[in-house]
């Protein structure tokens, strides 16, 4: 909770500076250089139809969500929005992120929320698949999990939101 807090404070503060990614490009152009963001990349054995079909089932069944956490002083709630876009050539995850209390914005926001994660998946002879996924560095863990084995196809649960 106080890691969550500390990052979103972080963000309003180094907004001051510039604005938020309005979109998912922006967001691919801008986060891997952030501070507390950074890119991965890796390859799967699994062939890109199958993960692409993993992110439009998991994504709006166990990203679409509500969540409230509380210390003893503070109440945040957020919505989080998934969308999954996929083409012949990508797969493409965002993830936003909207809080609805407790967290001032001191920026303009992209409908939807800020976006927090971008993966992008792509096909690679031998039906093989790469994976390169922008996120927070701290924060985001069990979501960043969530995602890199939905595409390795090695647990297909959903991430406790209120883990991040």
């Amino acid at each position: 909770m106080r890691l969550t807090l500390a990052i979103a404070a972080c963000a309003a503060l180094c907004a001051c500076a510039t604005k938020a990614p309005q979109n998912a490009e922006e967001f691919r152009q801008e986060a891997p250089g952030a501070f507390l963001m950074k890119k991965e990349t890796m390859e799967v054995a699994r062939p890109f139809r199958d993960v692409a079909e993993t992110f439009r089932k998991r994504a709006p069944e166990c990203l679409r969500v509500a969540v409230r956490m509380t210390s003893s002083s503070q109440v945040v709630e957020a919505e989080y929005k998934p969308t999954v876009i996929v083409t012949k050539d990508r797969a493409e995850l965002h993830l936003q992120r909207k809080y609805t209390k407790g967290v001032i914005n001191v920026y303009a926001e992209p409908e939807g929320g800020h976006y927090i994660l971008v993966a992008d998946a792509y096909p690679l002879p031998g039906n093989k698949t790469r994976l390169d996924l922008i996120a927070p560095s701290k924060g985001l863990d069990a979501v960043v999990r969530a995602v890199k084995n939905w595409a390795s196809g090695e647990n297909v649960g959903c991430p406790d939101m209120t883990k991040n």
